[in-house]
């Protein structure tokens, strides 16, 4: 998997200046004389949300967070970025090119980095516990036996050696919840699968603050989360 993504992120850097000036395929891209026409009605691109109200959260040190910002906003730039390219390919009907290829394989990555990005700091922030007469409370006893084991099995997925992400995932077809660890940001998730609860178990998430303890940063993660904007995510 790690070999796989070192390939994939070695493609893209190559494709990406070849792009930019219209080398690569046969007759130089338009895009590099003109910027392609935006179709009307398209969406707009991707904009970073403000998550500074975070800051002084206990747990977190400001530097950490900055720091986690920063990165997050790259993903939302390269989100953008790819999405540009590609279509200026397609429009060239370049869509059999390797940079096309190359391009369109690396855009769940930079996607997915900035979506579970967003629901990982969305669901942080929080100071209260889960009420106990809560529709989410009530569907983790029914699916774990108790809220603690539940906690227990979150905590245990967070603390596997490697890194990636942890997500409570609910699954609308059959009600049930899963724990379900995310190894790289587009590989692992179930499909269907709406995300309740994620938390970033990458060094960047942690390290600044707690070194090599990932156990403490998880206690600490716990103590922050926003319960009634996890508990939001139900039914989505």
């Amino acid at each position: 998997m790690r070999y796989r993504r070192l390939i994939g992120l070695v493609g893209f850097m190559v494709m990406l200046p070849l792009l930019a000036c219209g080398q690569g395929s046969g007759d130089p891209p338009a895009a590099a004389k003109e910027k392609t026409a935006v179709p009307a009605g398209a969406p707009k691109p991707y904009a970073p949300q403000d998550f500074s109200k975070l800051k002084g959260m206990p747990g977190f040190s400001d530097k950490l967070l900055d720091m986690h910002f920063t990165l997050y906003q790259g993903y939302v730039k390269n989100t953008n970025l790819l999405l540009d390219q590609l279509q200026q390919l397609a429009t060239q009907n370049q869509t059999s090119s390797p940079a096309y290829a190359e391009l369109k394989r690396r855009l769940g990555w930079e996607f997915d980095g900035m979506r579970l990005h967003e629901l990982y700091f969305a669901n942080l922030g929080g100071k209260e516990p889960l009420a106990k007469g809560s529709k989410l409370m009530k569907r983790l006893e029914e699916n774990f036996g108790s809220f603690d084991n539940w906690a227990a099995d979150f905590k245990a997925t967070g603390a596997m050696r490697g890194i990636g992400w942890v997500v409570l995932y609910d699954d609308p077809k059959s009600g049930r919840l899963m724990n379900v660890w995310i190894n790289e940001h587009d590989a692992g998730h179930p499909a269907g699968g709406n995300p309740l609860l994620v938390m970033d178990v990458f060094e960047h998430a942690f390290l600044t603050d707690y070194g090599l303890k990932r156990g403490d940063y998880i206690q600490a993660f716990f103590q922050n989360i926003n319960w009634p904007a996890v508990e939001a995510r139900l039914g989505k």
